[in-house]
Formats: structure tokens, C-alpha cells, sequence
């Protein structure tokens, strides 16, 4: 492996590492105990594993992407918890599944896409933040379980 084709695996993981630091951001901004590092070290992860699989061994980096999914499924099952009321981190462990997906697909060289998966991803964590579609998705007084 020649240093042209370890300066292309080092700028797939920047950039992972850049666009889950933004999906991380958002998180941090709503006060969420998986922040910024987070989710940056979470895309980071992934791309460089996907991107080392993707080299070395590309007849076999299918196996490499399951087991970054497996993991960070994994990870997420660590935020979420029950508490009073509910449940909660579900979101948060969404968000980080994501972030890593955005890994994948970085690390996988795709780089727009995973720009375009960030920003979606960023989209619908934001989406909630609109009055009139939080009312929407809310269920009627009747129906709640309070």
C-alpha cells in the first residue's frame, strides 16, 4: 500500500470524523450526555475500520460493515435506559447508529453521500424542534398516559 492510498483512507476518516462531530453538535446542543467527541469518535471508528477493510481485504468488507454495525448497536443499547416514565436515549442511540453509518459510507468513499446521509440525519433530528410538527406527531390529550 503505497502513501497516496494511506493519505485517501486518513482523509476518509476526517471526513467521518468532521461529519459526526456536526450529527454530535446537534446532540450536544439539546443537552444530551453523548455529545460532539461522541459521535465524532463513532464516525471516525467506523470509517477507518471500513476503510482499512475496503484496502486490504475488499473481498471481505461486508463482514467488517456488520461487525461496525453489530458494535455500535452494541454501544447504543448502553444509552438507552429506563427511567421514571419511560424510556429514554433512544434517539440518542438512533443518532449514534447513524453517525456511524455516515462512518461506513465515509470510510466506504463515498463521500457526498455521506455528507447528504449526515445532513438528513440532521434534518430529522431537528425536525421535532417545529411546533407545528411536534403537535402533530404528539398523540391527543385524551390519549395520553400521564
Amino acid at each position: 500500500m503505497g502513501i497516496q492510498t494511506e493519505l485517501v483512507v486518513v482523509g476518509r476518516v476526517a471526513l467521518a470524523a468532521f461529519l459526526g462531530y456536526a450529527i454530535g453538535l446537534e446532540r450536544a446542543y439539546r443537552g444530551k450526555d453523548a455529545g460532539d467527541r461522541t459521535f465524532s469518535l463513532l464516525a471516525l471508528g467506523s470509517a477507518a475500520f471500513v476503510a482499512l477493510g475496503v484496502e486490504l481485504f475488499p473481498l471481505s468488507a461486508d463482514r467488517v460493515i456488520q461487525g461496525v454495525a453489530a458494535g455500535v448497536g452494541f454501544l447504543g443499547a448502553g444509552v438507552i435506559f429506563r427511567a421514571e416514565g419511560g424510556v429514554r436515549g433512544l434517539t440518542t442511540a438512533a443518532a449514534s447508529w447513524a453517525a456511524a453509518s455516515v462512518g461506513v459510507v465515509a470510510g466506504g468513499g463515498m463521500y457526498v453521500a455521506a455528507a447528504l446521509i449526515t445532513a438528513i440525519t440532521l434534518i430529522v433530528l431537528e425536525l421535532h424542534q417545529f411546533d407545528l410538527l411536534r403537535r402533530l406527531s404528539e398523540p391527543p390529550n385524551d390519549e395520553r398516559h400521564d
